[in-house]
């Protein structure tokens, strides 16, 4: 896979709406091919709001967020991943924080595969348990097969469940935010560090996906918005570590059955982990789109 170290273009159109997404149902992985579900680390609802506040997933737009699922769209033997908020942190063009609206799609740097470190004039690392993305894009209206040249923007929050640019004490920080673009087979890989669990959502981490890394330069071009989570005893292993003691009182309080995200079904976006606190883990999800 052919890793950019050069920013995208700024060719930001129009803002998108960020309201919640819903699924209806568990949905099955497609037979015949190596669906893995996503995976996710926690915060509080992602719902929208008139400010973004850490430790929420509210979004800084006045439209509230809605609960009404998302359908979940099968062609072939594929089960299309679900739409989801983009939640009030995406950093994308989308919505502003405390400076005006932030757009990191359009700087140099954002390109990369390791994104624990931020880029351009900020400095500063996020601390954690190290972990590997593996995804792997297929396109449901071709059988299930590789989808290669797509390009995905990923984000999350660090271990202490802040979003960089938004979050009290790293609004100066960028890190945790990356743009990739798939092989030919579909692969993307980024290096990150497992997420904390914040008040009132499961873990998780989101993501958009582009049809070219060109147009990922603006979020008026993503063709999908969605979120995946991680399997709960690795989230707890995870938490045993030291740095993550917030995360272990957030996540007793919590469950997939009381997320507002995954409360009506993960299948499809629970990732495959494997690994280990003292050597990292690496979490593996297959991502079909209507291409």
């Amino acid at each position: 896979m052919e890793y950019h170290d050069h920013g995208l273009e700024h060719d930001l159109q129009a803002m998108l709406d960020t309201a919640a997404g819903r699924r209806r149902s568990l949905r099955w992985l497609f037979a015949g091919a190596a669906a893995l579900p996503l995976l996710g680390c926690g915060g509080s609802a992602d719902t929208d709001s008139s400010t973004a506040t850490t430790g929420t997933d509210s979004t800084s737009t006045t439209a509230p967020a809605t609960t009404t699922p998302s359908t979940t769209t099968t062609t072939g033997s594929c089960a299309v991943i679900p739409e989801e908020t983009g939640g009030p942190y995406p950093a994308d063009g989308t919505n502003s924080n405390s400076g005006g609206v932030v757009n990191v799609l359009t700087q140099g740097g954002v390109v990369r595969s390791d994104i624990r470190a931020s880029f351009g004039a900020a400095s500063g690392t996020a601390a954690g348990v190290p972990l590997t993305v593996k995804l792997r894009i297929v396109n449901a209206n071709n059988a299930c097969a590789a989808a290669g040249n797509f390009a995905v923007y990923l984000w999350h929050c660090d271990r202490d469940g802040n979003y960089s640019l938004y979050s009290a004490g790293v609004t100066n920080q960028n890190y945790l935010r990356g743009v990739q673009e798939a092989d030919a087979n579909g692969d993307i890989a980024f290096t990150t560090i497992f997420p904390g669990c914040y008040a009132g959502r499961m873990p998780h981490i989101h993501f958009e996906v582009y049809p070219t890394l060109a147009k990922a330069a603006s979020a008026a071009n993503r063709i999908k918005t969605s979120q995946f989570t991680f399997p709960l005893a690795t989230c707890n292993e995870v938490y045993a570590t030291s740095g993550y003691s917030a995360s272990v009182r957030n996540l007793a309080q919590m469950s997939f059955a009381t997320d507002n995200v995954f409360s009506d079904g993960y299948a499809l976006q629970l990732a495959t982990l494997s690994g280990n606190p003292t050597d990292g883990y690496v979490a593996t999800l297959t991502v079909a789109i209507v291409a």
